[in-house]
């Protein structure tokens, strides 16, 4: 049996699950609600059979100054030196201020593999810090900046990225005519070099910055816009809808998107290395039963691609909050919810060591980081 097919479908949920840890308020509603929501899953032959995984961790990702709507999640690699963070620590970042209105959260929060949450960065000023929100191994954050004066889309500022070391500060900015409206990331780590894609909000399409990564921070030797023509739109609920959730398969040199107003999720060719705009791509998974308009992606361990959904495209009252995985091939897999509302998925990550992977993903409707560890075969 080959082992690769062996990998567990991180979606798989136990026939129960106990809550670890401190509950927020009204948490424990929801915990009931996701012990009545299994999922539904296709068939699967005996190479796909599920493994439980242990009990669900939930954390409140509300900082002392009380931003909220959690959007972005990274887990900091096992390389990344010593400073505040440590190597298996989860950042979340935070769009909204404690106000509620959108594009003015300043804050990142660590949340570590035991202890207590803590603050590990905050902007000076409202910033609106997005789902763009990746970890180079030297010792560096990058995360989306995307304020808006009046919490909508239509008065927002193309934005940029920030550049913060390992205590927490920030040491630069990354500003590109290219950059516009910051709202997710992909990052291929290459050491001294990255890939970095980052989906714009703002215009719909998708830009590669080459980046240059030394002991005193992160420079950009070459921007190209590699793909265009993805439906974008302000949205008074979710701000923007627009292509959203990027994951860059460095064996195949492919760039996943996932496109929320479309509906739809693409595949870009030749991503890593083109200095053309190749489009949209072409759609590798377009189900308007299971997908509400994706948003945050991560590749599973077993290659599936595990996307959260905004619920204001194809909304379903049936399936709120929805996590959807699927086949790169575009066979439906598996379905969970986070929330019994709506608009409680967004971010999502997922990192493995051993025989072991933890899947993260947040729920802004209460707001917590939810935590699943998964034994791997």
């Amino acid at each position: 049996m080959n082992r690769y097919h062996q990998y567990i479908r991180l979606l798989n949920l136990p026939s129960s699950i106990g809550p670890t840890g401190f509950l927020p308020k009204g948490l424990l509603v929801l915990t009931v609600l996701l012990l009545a929501l299994p999922g539904t899953v296709m068939a699967q032959d005996d190479d796909h059979q599920p493994f439980l995984p242990s009990p669900v961790q939930s954390v409140s990702t509300v900082p002392a100054n009380g931003d909220v709507n959690p959007y972005g999640v990274a887990f900091v690699p096992p390389q990344f030196p010593k400073g505040t963070v440590n190597p298996g620590d989860i950042l979340v970042s935070n769009f909204n201020a404690v106000s509620n209105l959108q594009g003015t959260g300043t804050t990142i929060v660590d949340i570590p593999a035991t202890g207590t949450p803590s603050l590990f960065f905050q902007s000076a000023t409202p910033a609106g810090l997005t789902t763009a929100l990746n970890i180079l191994r030297k010792g560096f954050v990058l995360v989306g900046n995307f304020p808006s004066a009046d919490g909508t889309c239509q008065n927002a500022t193309p934005g940029s990225i920030i550049v913060i070391n390992k205590s927490g500060k920030q040491v630069g900015t990354i500003t590109d005519s290219s950059i516009n409206g910051p709202w997710d990331s992909a990052l291929f780590d290459q050491g001294d070099s990255a890939k970095f894609f980052v989906a714009n909000g703002l215009t719909g399409t998708v830009v590669r910055l080459d980046l240059r990564v030394g002991s005193s921070g992160v420079s950009v030797k070459n921007v190209t816009q590699i793909a265009s023509g993805y439906l974008h739109q302000c949205d008074a609920v979710t701000f923007v809808d627009a292509p959203t959730g990027l994951v860059y398969d460095a064996d195949r040199d492919v760039l996943y998107v996932a496109s929320s107003a479309d509906n739809a999720v693409f595949a870009v060719s030749n991503a890593g290395y083109t200095e053309k705009d190749h489009g949209t791509g072409r759609v590798i998974y377009q189900d308007n039963v299971h997908l509400h308009g994706p948003l945050g992606m991560i590749m599973a361990p077993n290659g599936h691609l595990v996307v959260a959904n905004n619920d204001a495209i194809n909304p379903d009252p049936n399936q709120p909050s929805e996590i959807v995985e699927f086949t790169v091939g575009g066979k439906f897999v598996k379905e969970i919810s986070v929330d019994p509302n709506f608009g409680g998925a967004f971010g999502l990550a997922v990192m493995t060591k051993g025989d072991t992977a933890r899947f993260a993903a947040v729920d802004d409707n209460v707001p917590v980081l939810l935590i699943w560890t998964l034994p791997l075969p």
